[in-house]
């Protein structure tokens, strides 16, 4: 997906949280900013991955400030109550779980969101139907499968994931189950740390996609894990930035697990602004 007219003011946006966050002398703040804004004259064009430009401009910021993880705090709020509230869904069936693991997408601070309101919104979710569902699909699919890579999106919403996936596994007792992470901090993407500090070592194979930027880019991932993506039978890709970095591929191993928080990502699917997607391009 390339870059809609709200991308740009959305990567400032960005920018001026991670700013906030980090740095509280005004002048300090103001020369940031305007690192961020000369920055992102460099990096952006029409033919830009939102995802990838965006990150590219986060990681140049956090050099600049001096802080490597501006989201440690809110990483672990996010987790600290997903990993509290996951546990009352335990005993959800299969399809639930992967609606879950979709409502657990609001979890996103780049959309302003706010993580104590999780219980609410994730029980709001839940009561909402999937406007698209190629779900059977997916899960006909697995039956026969050897592997599946699933590439993860924020952290709060991976507990949803790794309920998820046990689900799967009790489904599907012989697929092989690869989970990847980001090699560093990103906003709040989960990394490798996250993951394994979430338990999914215990649950799947854990790997890092080698690189810190949001989503999946190709270009930039390692060539481990770019022979992990090739090889896998199926791809569940979580997030709005893994359908940014992914959609263009025309693959169909890929299903994209997402709600739609933003204008851009609606009006290149599709659908309705909020809308909940279990999207498989190819079935569309």
């Amino acid at each position: 997906m390339r870059i809609h007219h709200e991308c740009i003011a959305c990567a400032i946006n960005q920018c001026q949280k991670i700013v906030e966050m980090s740095l509280t002398d005004e002048n300090s703040r103001r020369d940031a900013m305007l690192f961020s804004l000369k920055r992102a004259s460099e990096l952006f064009s029409k033919d830009s991955i939102p995802a990838v430009v965006g990150g590219l401009l986060f990681l140049d910021l956090y050099e600049f400030i001096g802080n490597d993880d501006p989201f440690r705090e809110y990483k672990r709020l996010s987790n600290e109550m997903a990993e509290g509230l996951v546990g009352h869904f335990e005993n959800s069936d299969l399809k639930t779980a992967l609606k879950l693991a979709i409502a657990g997408n609001v979890v996103d601070f780049s959309t302003g969101y706010n993580p104590e309101k999780l219980e609410e919104d994730i029980r709001r979710v839940l009561d909402e139907s999937l406007l698209i569902d190629h779900s059977d699909e997916l899960f006909e699919i697995l039956k026969r499968a050897g592997t599946l890579l699933y590439l993860v999106d924020n952290c709060g919403e991976i507990y949803f994931d790794r309920l998820f996936i046990e689900k799967l596994r009790e489904e599907f007792p012989d697929l092989k189950i690869i989970v990847a992470g980001k090699a560093g901090p990103i906003i709040n993407d989960a990394t490798v740390e996250d993951l394994l500090e979430a338990g999914f070592g215990e649950i799947a194979e854990v790997i890092s996609t080698g690189s810190r930027l949001p989503g999946t880019p190709l270009d930039y991932v390692s060539e481990e894990f770019l022979e992990v993506f090739r090889s896998a039978d199926v791809v569940i890709a979580k997030g709005q930035a893994n359908f940014e970095t992914l959609s263009e591929l025309n693959d169909s191993r890929i299903f994209f697990l997402l709600k739609a928080k933003c204008p851009a990502i609606a009006r290149e699917i599709g659908v309705p602004l909020g809308s909940l997607l279990c999207l498989n391009l190819y079935l569309r």
